[in-house]
């Protein structure tokens, strides 16, 4: 119980200290023309995958190998879910050009 309030504790910590730096990787994006939505997508999908690793290093650390590997599975399927409107963009672009 020790360990996962000192997880919670350092997750906080980590988010404090992540915050300009969020700030500041939209500035860039929005000034090189990078879609809102695009950007978006890209916090998501670190979100997710922080997460998920997270999860899946607490499972195997408490023995529960196979749920760390189905959640390793559901992480996979977020990545893949949450990246469809940006493959539907890459390949409208690939269509416009031919």
């Amino acid at each position: 119980m020790l360990a996962l309030g000192v997880c919670v504790a350092v997750i906080s910590a980590a988010a404090i200290f992540i915050a300009p730096l969020i700030d500041e990787l939209r500035d860039i994006f929005s000034q090189a023309g990078i879609s809102e939505g695009y950007i978006s997508l890209i916090f998501k999908a670190a979100a997710i995958c922080i997460i998920t690793q997270i999860t899946v290093s607490i499972c195997k650390d408490g023995g529960e190998t196979a749920i760390g590997s189905a959640a390793e599975i559901w992480g996979r399927g977020a990545m893949t879910l949450i990246s469809l409107p940006l493959i539907k963009a890459v390949m409208e672009r690939i269509n416009e050009m031919f």
